[in-house]
């Protein structure tokens, strides 16, 4: 099924897509909110840029977005997969508790912020570019995965304060350079085997969502940020 969504506010977009068979296909977004919020089971194709919280506690559905998105991209995800063929905005992934989301670009500051893990609910974020600062800040659980292909070398694949507040997860990171800008609530090494098969399936999946010779992401090797606490907060809340 095809749309447009020229005419289309963000409620009447949202109709047409609950209406839809398993599948639709929407033509001229332009900044139109919330598409896809909590959707559970359709694979939504959008062309154009859509507005923020786009795919917002998505619930299983898969959303893919032929260019640009706006910030808070799958804020407080479930399940599913959002795939971005272009950058996102800020707040990529807020509080994101589950699912997948993959963006062949940059990604704005805050992305991953409040990602948190349970039981068999493990999110992921990669991203092909570079991200803001604050990358995982509050970090509770899950990956991030940032791999700056295409990128000049002389820039920095992370901003600053990247794992500020972090206390559970991981930050994969595709560099052997040494990293700049980061919490020192965190700790960075070189990623090894196991590690390297814990990405292994995001990698294959994002080379082949954007059409990416997956060798091309193990060219670098990976450094993995942990948490060097899982209570960075306990000094402020506990007396001497």
């Amino acid at each position: 099924m095809k749309r447009s969504a020229r005419y289309l506010n963000s409620k009447a977009l949202n109709d047409e897509i609950r209406r839809a068979s398993a599948s639709i296909s929407i033509y001229g977004c332009n900044g139109q909110r919330y598409i896809g919020c909590g959707l559970k089971d359709k694979c939504v194709t959008l062309y154009g840029t859509p507005g923020n919280a786009l795919g917002a506690y998505l619930d299983g559905a898969l959303i893919q977005v032929h260019g640009n998105a706006q910030d808070a991209v799958g804020d407080t995800m479930n399940d599913g997969a959002i795939v971005i063929h272009g950058h996102a905005g800020d707040t990529l992934g807020y509080a994101m508790r589950g699912g997948c989301i993959y963006v062949s670009g940059n990604a704005g500051y805050r992305t991953g912020i409040h990602m948190k893990e349970y039981q068999d609910k493990k999110p992921v974020i990669m991203i092909g570019g570079q991200a803001g600062s604050f990358l995982g800040e509050y970090q509770a659980g899950g990956t991030i995965i940032v791999t700056g292909l295409g990128l000049d070398p002389a820039l920095p694949l992370v901003g600053a304060f990247t794992g500020s507040g972090m206390h559970g997860g991981k930050i994969f990171i595709r560099t052997a350079s040494p990293l700049k800008g980061l919490s020192d609530q965190v700790a960075a090494r070189s990623a090894c085997a196991e590690d390297m098969a814990e990405i292994m399936p995001h990698l294959l999946a994002f080379s082949y969502h954007f059409c990416i010779d997956a060798t091309e992401l193990l060219q670098s090797p990976y450094q993995v940020l942990s948490p060097l606490t899982r209570n960075p907060y306990h000094q402020l809340y506990v007396a001497n």
